[in-house]
């Protein structure tokens, strides 16, 4: 009879060691991960957008495109978090104390705690991103939140798409992702109600507009990397249409801006935390 082989032991002790080595170290690569999505201490959701680059702007060829528009390439070197919403009337109301908003009571259910908070400034807005971050929870987490860049704003409402909206080039299927002038019945509406973008965000064409960190200005005609904007000017730039507008005001290319005091009835934000801030 014959006897079996067994591999030395040496040989064995050491394939197990590197075995468990391995599995060690690929556990503290996925712990190393920030999460896809996390939840703050006021519920507010928000959604891993991951690094890349893209062309922002729009092609000479779009149609309801505008000059101020020049397709150039941006690269976003880190990934971010961005509201997975526009921030709420209640999300607001908890932090600052108030709720501004011209249209509160929801068309069904009455209730404001899901209508987007609007008639407030871009001054409001980074006041907002201000107390949040200095609430005890969210202090503790080491979360410093902020509003989008411009370019943080179209690379996460494009979600990997080079089409007209997030979704198609066909105007036809707006409805089913935004509140704009021919659906909104001339109001805002509870965020999350339509479809998502391919990377969860809700409500990135039409309902309110949302405001931007940016100054605004022209484009470069060149390709940048994390483009903050000018470093002076008169208006802040906001993006992404709202519910009294056309549909070519929804588009993923469409640029807006107002003086930073400006308040009304069709602006609001949502807000952005840089990854780095999240402890792995």
């Amino acid at each position: 009879m014959r006897s079996k082989k067994h591999m030395p032991r040496p040989l064995s002790i050491f394939l197990s060691s590197l075995m468990i080595f391995g599995m060690m170290q690929l556990d503290s690569l996925l712990l190393a991960q920030p999460p896809k999505e996390l939840t703050n201490s006021i519920g507010m959701k928000l959604v891993l957008i991951p690094k890349g680059t893209f062309m922002m702007g729009s092609p000479e060829s779009e149609e309801g495109r505008r000059e101020n528009e020049t397709q150039h390439e941006v690269t976003i070197s880190n990934d971010y978090y961005l509201g997975a919403y526009e921030v709420t009337q209640t999300q607001y109301q908890t932090v600052i104390g108030n709720n501004p908003s011209c249209y509160q009571g929801a068309l069904v259910g009455n209730q404001n705690a899901d209508l987007p908070v609007e008639n407030v400034s871009l001054d409001d807005a980074v006041e907002f991103c201000k107390k949040l971050s200095e609430l005890p929870e969210e202090k503790k987490a080491g979360r410093v939140y902020r509003l989008p860049t411009e370019a943080e704003w179209e690379y996460a409402c494009r979600a990997g798409s080079k089409t007209i909206y997030s979704f198609d080039d066909e105007e036809g299927l707006l409805p089913e992702y935004g509140w704009f002038k021919r659906n909104s019945s001339q109001r805002t509406h509870t965020v999350g109600l339509l479809e998502p973008n391919a990377w969860g965000l809700y409500d990135m064409h039409g309902n309110v507009w949302e405001w931007c960190s940016d100054w605004y200005g022209e484009y470069p005609k060149r390709a940048v990397s994390d483009p903050t904007g000018p470093t002076m000017g008169t208006d802040r730039v906001n993006r992404g249409g709202c519910w009294l507008y056309l549909a070519a005001n929804c588009r993923s290319a469409s640029r807006n801006w107002a003086k930073s005091s400006y308040q009304d009835g069709l602006l609001g934000f949502r807000v952005a935390l840089s990854s780095s801030r999240i402890p792995k």
